[in-house]
């Protein structure tokens, strides 16, 4: 499906703005982490298997897509290595918490398109992990992580330690999405998957910045909070001073 040439022309003004900014500190100072996160993400059997099925069941529809999980994987995996090496956690454990958390990241867009998706991607992400070798408490923690991935939403009762950080890091990795990459990617596939007018589309940007801006203090794990709030700070940087673009020289469309 193709986008309107109007979004095609703002989308590359969005992309050079946010070409302007700096990369996120979280990229920068975790490097090592990053490494073990990719390398676990490639070389996983699970998550390679796992990944295989997913591919063909997740639509871009508003975004949220093949891409956008598997950045929500590579994330959630840094995250389990930092909050896992603050709290004196073993390698090997460390390891096999980034492999469910990878887990989590590919399937908790896997029903997208169902009015409560959180609830239907858990679980259709139980039918999914069945036939992989994964333990029952691991299984039991990825969908509880999937039922309690949205912001604003009365959270899951999770038991464990291990669940909860599960949970805490999938939420944090999926709203580091909502800086800069809400405007590379994100809101253009919205955009076009709705068809919707770019009357509409102005209209609406006051509002859907004003819910970049709530996501700020929402963050859960100790290292979400203390770089979420950049990723949502770059985001509306970003969205506000793309907004000036737009009003200026695309006022003729609206």
């Amino acid at each position: 499906m193709g986008m309107e040439p109007v979004y095609d022309s703002i989308r590359k003004h969005a992309r050079r703005i946010v070409s302007q900014f700096p990369i996120p500190g979280f990229y920068r100072n975790f490097p090592q982490e990053t490494l073990w996160s990719r390398r676990n993400f490639k070389s996983d059997k699970t998550i390679i298997s796992l990944r295989r099925q997913v591919a063909g069941n997740l639509n871009n529809d508003f975004g949220h897509g093949l891409k956008h999980a598997i950045r929500v994987a590579l994330d959630i995996g840094v995250l389990m290595v930092v909050e896992g090496r603050r709290t004196g956690c073993t390698d090997a454990l460390i390891t096999s918490r980034i492999t469910l958390g990878q887990c989590a990241a590919l399937l908790h867009d896997i029903a997208r398109g169902q009015k409560n998706h959180a609830e239907e991607g858990a679980a259709m992400a139980a039918k999914l992990l069945a036939s992989h070798p994964i333990s029952s408490r691991g299984k039991k923690d990825i969908c509880l992580a999937i039922r309690d991935h949205e912001a604003f939403r009365k959270r899951i009762p999770i038991h464990t330690p291990q669940g909860v950080l599960l949970s805490d890091c999938l939420y944090d990795a999926d709203k580091f999405r909502w800086g800069p990459d809400n405007f590379t990617d994100t809101v253009w596939r919205m955009v076009t998957f709705n068809r919707m007018p770019f009357k509409a589309f102005l209209r609406q940007y006051p509002k859907g910045m004003e819910g970049i801006s709530r996501i700020r203090d929402t963050f859960r794990t100790h290292t979400g909070k203390a770089y979420g709030p950049e990723f949502i700070d770059l985001g509306l940087s970003i969205g506000n001073r793309l907004y000036a673009t737009i009003l200026e020289e695309y006022s003729e469309n609206s």
